[in-house]
């Protein structure tokens, strides 16, 4: 296993962090993944072994039921590994039930630590944006939550970028913790962050976790052009995230990562999963899967290194627009590029 350095923090993160998405599996998340604690733990026995050190969940994630089940299962080994999980979402019918309010934020990381049986939580995301609780409520909270020694580190999830920089600035201003790290969706088939918020991450030392690196499957090779989802697939049940804008530009992705795949003599998604270890601050991509295969198939990206002709052929499949103002900065301001910008840039050639 890999380890990165996570943003600009001195905490050292493996390059795969196990998801726990598939705990649970109550409501809506059973389209996804129905893990109990026998199989959750086999996975994360496999996970610790192949060298992974961060797990990742939620409280909103089968209601609260993937925090407990990831407790029992770590329990009598909570110090070797990294807990990261969020708050933010509705998790009840109460006017503060989300959201994060100084109440809300309070409570569901204490509520948190007992379903994981810990005293502290690693890694503490924002779940999403709240525009309606003043930046500084919330920055306040987490550094009570940080000085209180319950949480360690605090992030941000599904951000814009000018949610990022606003908290940013207070964090600064009050000196408050900052965020070291955000957690996004970003893949092959979704590169919108590039736009945003893989340079701010540069500029800002923010370490990139990356969930559904896999597009929920739709990037393994297993779905293709013109064929119904497979049986047992999230989408056969019904899952609808992400969204899909460009299905031809979908399956043209899939058709180059099954092609350099078949070439390599290695799964479609171990291509797409080494593609985003090779990306601008990324520091760990967030795997879930349902069964052991699915787990040793992407621990292999791990030593899995693109060539250069392999890689233009992928962005160049996956390639975004230039939307303004980046297209008028490429034409008048290339020169003065530095590395955050090039997050974005570096795809394009300049003239």
């Amino acid at each position: 296993m890999e380890f990165r350095t996570l943003g600009r923090s001195g905490l050292k993160v493996s390059v795969l962090t196990m998801g726990t998405f598939t705990f649970g599996g109550t409501g809506p998340f059973a389209m996804v993944g129905q893990q109990g604690v026998a199989d959750a733990r086999k996975l994360v026995d496999l996970c610790i072994e192949a060298g992974v050190n961060l797990f990742d969940t939620s409280n909103m994630y089968s209601n609260g039921l993937s925090e407990e089940i990831l407790g029992e299962v770590l329990d009598g080994r909570r110090e070797d590994v990294l807990i990261s999980s969020k708050a933010r979402m509705r998790i009840g019918t109460g006017p503060n039930d989300e959201g994060v309010s100084r109440f809300h934020l309070i409570r569901e990381c204490e509520r948190s630590l007992k379903r994981l049986r810990t005293d502290h939580i690693d890694i503490y995301y924002m779940h999403e944006w709240d525009g309606t609780t003043p930046v500084e409520e919330k920055m306040a909270a987490l550094d009570t939550l940080v000085q209180q020694g319950k949480v360690r580190y605090v992030g941000c999830s599904n951000y814009s970028g000018w949610h990022i920089m606003k908290s940013l600035a207070v964090a600064d201003r009050d000196r408050r913790p900052r965020f070291v790290t955000q957690q996004i969706h970003y893949t092959l088939e979704a590169r919108e962050a590039e736009y945003e918020l893989l340079p701010i991450s540069v500029d800002q030392g923010l370490g990139v976790l990356v969930w559904s690196p896999l597009a929920a499957g739709l990037l393994t090779g297993k779905h293709r052009r013109g064929q119904a989802a497979p049986e047992g697939s999230r989408q056969f049940a019904g899952w609808t995230e992400p969204p899909i804008r460009d299905a031809e530009k979908l399956w043209n992705i899939v058709d180059v990562l099954v092609d350099i795949g078949d070439t390599r003599g290695v799964s479609a998604a171990q291509i797409a999963l080494a593609w985003l270890l090779d990306r601008p601050g990324v520091s760990s991509l967030v795997i879930g899967g349902r069964n052991e295969a699915q787990f040793r198939d992407n621990f292999a990206a791990v030593e899995l290194r693109l060539n250069d002709d392999e890689r233009k052929r992928l962005t160049e499949v996956s390639s975004i627009p230039l939307i303004y103002p980046y297209w008028h900065q490429r034409n008048f301001a290339s020169a003065r590029f530095g590395e955050a910008d090039l997050a974005l840039h570096k795809d394009f050639a300049v003239e």
